[in-house]
This record gives structure tokens, C-alpha cells and sequence, in this order.
């Protein structure tokens, strides 16, 4: 079975604009590395060569990625999202129950997920928690510290 990739428009439209610049200008650059490589003569011990095709190797492997992601993406529309229940595409303010402090944080698919920017991924156990509660209920979370537990204050699009 497929791993179907949430996404918002703009992540997605990201993407192809990744896979054109790659299937475009990037694998032009790769061909000549590799062309420029076999112009140093015995390609069994020319690592310049080896080095190119392993670059292309990376290249090829990207777009083969990124080109399964667009094909298995479903976009989050913002209509879609509910603010009764957290749901992928949410934010939700949550109260850390072990320190009384409040933090907001963008229920987001894997490909766009940014711990950094508050941006939780819907398959990172913190938001598996999340997902499916309601304002007022309390999760918890398994953490390498201990069960950590978040009381739901908030939920808006």
C-alpha cells in the first residue's frame, strides 16, 4: 500500500517547481560532470567519473521521490480543517501540564514538519496524540523523559 502525503498547495507546488529545476537544469549539470569525467581517460580508476555517477545516482533518486510524493499527495484544504477536533492542517495551542506554559503549534504532514517553526508532523508521536482531541482534553505523550502530558486549550485553522 501507498504512504499518502498530506500537503498544503504551496508545499506541493514547491515540489514541482524542485523537479523541474532538477529535470531540467541539475541533470544538464550531472551529464556534463560525467562527460567531462570520461574525458580524463580509464574510467576504472578515474574518480572524478565515479564521483559524477554517484551525483547522478542522487539526483535520480530525488526525482524518483519527489515525483512518488506528488503522485501519492493529498492537499490539505483550509475548508477542510476543523477547529472541533485536531486534525492535520490545525493549530492547536497546547498547556504543558508539567510547566503551566502555553505553546501554539501547526499540525502539518511529514513533508513539511519543522520542529523549529512549531510545525508538528500528524506521524510524529506528539501528533499522533494530538490528532483526533478536543479542546479541554488532556494527552500524553511517551517521551525518552517520561509520559509527558498536554492539556488541548485551542484549536483554529
Amino acid at each position: 500500500m501507498q504512504k499518502v502525503y498530506k500537503l498544503t498547495k504551496e508545499r506541493l507546488q514547491e515540489l514541482k517547481e524542485e523537479l523541474n529545476y532538477l529535470k531540467t537544469v541539475r541533470e544538464k549539470e550531472v551529464a556534463e560532470q560525467i562527460k567531462e569525467a570520461r574525458s580524463y581517460g580509464d574510467l576504472n580508476e578515474n574518480s572524478e567519473y565515479d564521483e559524477a555517477k554517484n551525483e547522478q545516482g542522487k539526483l535520480f533518486s530525488r526525482i524518483a521521490e519527489i515525483e512518488n510524493i506528488i503522485a501519492n499527495s493529498v492537499i490539505i484544504e483550509e475548508d477542510q480543517i476543523s477547529t472541533d477536533v485536531v486534525t492535520t492542517g490545525c493549530k492547536v495551542v497546547v498547556l504543558d501540564m508539567a510547566d503551566n506554559t502555553e505553546k501554539t503549534y501547526h499540525l502539518v504532514g511529514s513533508q513539511e514538519a519543522d520542529p523549529y517553526r512549531y510545525r508538528i508532523s500528524d506521524e510524529s508521536p506528539f501528533g499522533k496524540a494530538l490528532l483526533g482531541s478536543k479542546i479541554d482534553d488532556v494527552v500524553s505523550v511517551q517521551a525518552p523523559a517520561g509520559i509527558l502530558k498536554f492539556k488541548v486549550v485551542e484549536i483554529s485553522k
